[in-house]
């Protein structure tokens, strides 16, 4: 996961706009959203207020409170440019989207489909079709309903490499926005102007319309309850003051009280979610609402499709297996030979596979007039017909059923070739019982049959991607469990897993099968992330605590999920739930600095005011500070400066190690409890000595 340096965080591109931003949201409209920092704001108005008339009746000594209030506000404006800042970074992004909404036009095809004409993109509606050719902008998100076409989402994805969008299947989605780059195809289109992907994309990481989430409501609860309080404390103190002979200037009183409250992290609250969402941004992942963002880092149970998640997705060739009275060269001649017009990557495998074991090399098929049958659904098997032979290569099922049965006509003959059954049954159990044995060892077994002998079976394998056990092994300490989901058999699935290293795996998974492993998980009160991208996925999607769609998926699997990989790489959703934990660790780590950091101000502050009354308070001035005054302006100093730097970790997040949650808390004390106990003596001790020695008190 890649962060950014601090130097990157305060780019002039940045800084400035960001310091602009924070006068503007001095307006109260904007700062009642943060409780903590509007009371602050409150203080520092009545407190300019009083200013201004003690500097119109010439009262004496008005340095001392001016430095005060002068500090007030900078303390507002720091906090805003916490926010600010991670706002500007999230804004920065929106531009480079927004530059995908240019002007564009439409062809909406009319009623009978054969002609179309030319409108703004901003006129379609949902439901509306429309003609998307070679060069042309796709107008708006939509659906492939015809055709198939090369398409430029560089815009969306940052990825050069164009993608295939074809009419059914789970890549049909398109977005507004993006490129074809050849062919035609058209689009139903199924968002309206200002509620496509793009538009969505430019309000959340512009922060526009992210809603605080249930832990930062809850802790935005706490936050101003402890205001509040410290509101009646500091109110009573007057009177009890009075009480004992004495009296407290009210610029001292507004000192307390805005050093008591939880301004530090009550500044930083409000960046740390935006942040958060901002690195999913950078990581290609979009996240519709910061409570998936935390979610994520809550998650128990993690879903994961085997196919491209925990395998690559390819299957390769690795043996070839014969049955009894046939040579392995003799099975590996025939199963290359049909698979030469194979262009799948399972297809190429046996090819290569044959060339590098046995040195078998491609033949010039014309010379040999060969016939290639290709594979369908029906037959479940293709394969070649040459010099009055046929090769077939297929599920081991249909060859064995195929075996001893004439086959149709090849394309361009006017005969069948003649199979020569064989009788042999041995032969049909013992492919049967190598198809067993590669099933039970996690692969896909071919079988190959000549002229209606069985020769054997090819092993492909699914390879299990370098690293994933060890990946697994670090969510298995963070205390996630894993679930391998897959459609095959019980007994490769079973084996993938094995070797896999996943917790638990779920075979011949149906969109009911899913729903149902989710819906049993959440009854336990476990959190469930998972990622999809077809429509079958949807349902799953829609009821996982983290549902991951594809962006390559269908516009079905995108709704339903809370969160887009822009990248469609499933292997992503380890990443997501690394990011999530980091965000509540972020928010955890900065409210203990926070509440230590209180305390040490205590006792800067506390003896200072009310020494007057209880000299025997000088027992506990334990930083030494010069005079009252001194102490005061120097709690109000690093109150301001504190937060400031604390803004790159905000921003950046506290860096996340998989470890248990016991040593997670330890460590937490330790670095930030304890941190925010020392730093304050030492900081405010520092400015205060600079106080003196500038005379500023």
């Amino acid at each position: 996961m890649t962060r950014p340096s601090s130097s990157s965080l305060f780019s002039a591109a940045l800084v400035g706009p960001a310091l602009v931003g924070s006068v503007k949201k001095l307006d109260p409209r904007a700062m009642i959203r943060n409780p903590v920092m509007f009371v602050v704001e409150v203080v520092a108005i009545l407190t300019t207020i009083l200013f201004a008339r003690d500097l119109a009746t010439g009262a004496p000594d008005l340095a001392f409170s001016g430095q005060i209030i002068l500090w007030l506000w900078f303390t507002l404006v720091f906090a805003n440019f916490a926010e600010a800042l991670a706002e500007g970074r999230g804004k920065a992004q929106a531009a480079s989207l927004r530059r995908t909404r240019t002007e564009t036009s439409a062809k909406r095809l009319r009623g009978n489909g054969a002609d179309y004409e030319t409108v703004p993109a901003t006129a379609l509606r949902v439901g509306d079709v429309v003609l998307v050719e070679t060069g042309d902008i796709i107008p708006s998100d939509g659906e492939v309903i015809e055709g198939v076409a090369s398409v430029n989402e560089a815009a969306i994805t940052g990825e050069s490499a164009p993608v295939i969008r074809e009419s059914g299947g789970d890549r049909s989605a398109v977005t507004g926005g993006t490129q074809v780059l050849s062919d035609r195809i058209r689009v139903r289109i199924s968002a309206a102007s200002g509620s496509t992907f793009v538009d969505r994309m430019i309000a959340l990481v512009e922060g526009a319309s992210r809603a605080k989430t249930p832990n930062e409501i809850a802790l935005n609860i706490l936050l101003a309850g402890l205001t509040l309080i410290f509101v009646f404390a500091v109110a009573s103190i007057p009177s009890f003051a009075s009480y004992a002979g004495g009296a407290i200037p009210l610029i001292v009183l507004v000192a307390l009280f805005v050093t008591l409250i939880p301004t530090t992290i009550g500044a930083l609250l409000s960046a740390i979610g935006i942040a958060g969402m901002d690195r999913l941004v950078r990581f290609n992942v979009l996240a519709m609402s910061g409570r998936a963002v935390e979610a994520a880092g809550d998650v128990d149970t993690l879903l994961l499709d085997k196919t491209g998640t925990i395998t690559l997705g390819n299957r390769q060739a690795t043996e070839f297996r014969p049955v009894h009275g046939v040579s392995e060269q003799d099975l590996a001649d025939a199963a290359q030979l049909a698979s030469l017009a194979d262009e799948t990557l399972e297809g190429r495998s046996i090819v290569v596979l044959a060339k590098d074991r046995y040195g078998i090399r491609a033949r010039d098929m014309a010379s040999l007039n060969a016939t290639f049958v290709p594979f369908t659904a029906q037959s479940r098997m293709s394969g070649v017909d040459l010099d009055g032979s046929s090769i077939r290569k297929g599920a081991v099922d249909s060859i064995v059923a195929s075996v001893g049965q004439p086959p149709m006509a090849s394309r361009g003959s006017n005969a069948a070739i003649a199979y020569k059954p064989s009788a042999d049954s041995l032969e049909m159990r013992e492919v049967q019982s190598i198809a067993e044995e590669i099933a039970k060892a996690g692969g896909t077994p071919l079988a190959v049959a000549r002229d209606g002998r069985l020769l054997g079976v090819i092993y492909l394998k699914d390879i299990v991607k370098g690293g994933i056990r060890e990946r697994f092994a670090e969510l298995r300490r963070m205390g996630i469990r894993t679930v391998m989901i897959t459609g095959d058999n019980p007994m490769t699935a079973a084996a993938i897993a094995a070797e896999a290293g996943v917790d638990d795996f779920l075979a011949q998974a149906t969109p009911e099968d899913k729903l149902a492993l989710i819906r049993k998980e959440q009854a336990q009160g476990k959190l469930v992330a998972m990622c999809g991208d077809g429509t079958n996925d949807a349902p799953a999607l829609a009821q996982a605590d983290v549902g991951v769609a594809m962006n390559t998926g269908t516009v079905a699997a995108r709704e339903a999920g809370n969160m887009v990989d822009l990248d469609s790489d499933p292997t992503k959703l380890i990443e997501i739930v690394g990011i999530g934990k980091q965000l509540l660790m972020t928010r955890g780590a900065l409210t203990t600095f926070s509440i230590a950091n209180d305390v040490a101000k205590y006792f800067a502050i506390i003896p200072a005011m009310f020494l007057g009354l209880y000299p025997q308070l000088q027992a506990l001035n334990v930083m030494g500070l010069a005079s009252p005054q001194s102490a005061i302006l120097s709690a109000i100093i690093f109150n301001a400066l504190i937060i400031v730097a604390l803004i790159p970790l905000a921003l950046r997040g506290v860096t996340y190690r998989a470890v248990g949650a016991g040593a997670l808390l330890r460590r937490n004390l330790l670095v930030y409890g304890l941190g925010g106990l020392v730093v304050p003596f030492l900081g405010i001790k520092a400015i205060d000595l600079a106080v003196t020695a500038l005379h500023l008190a």
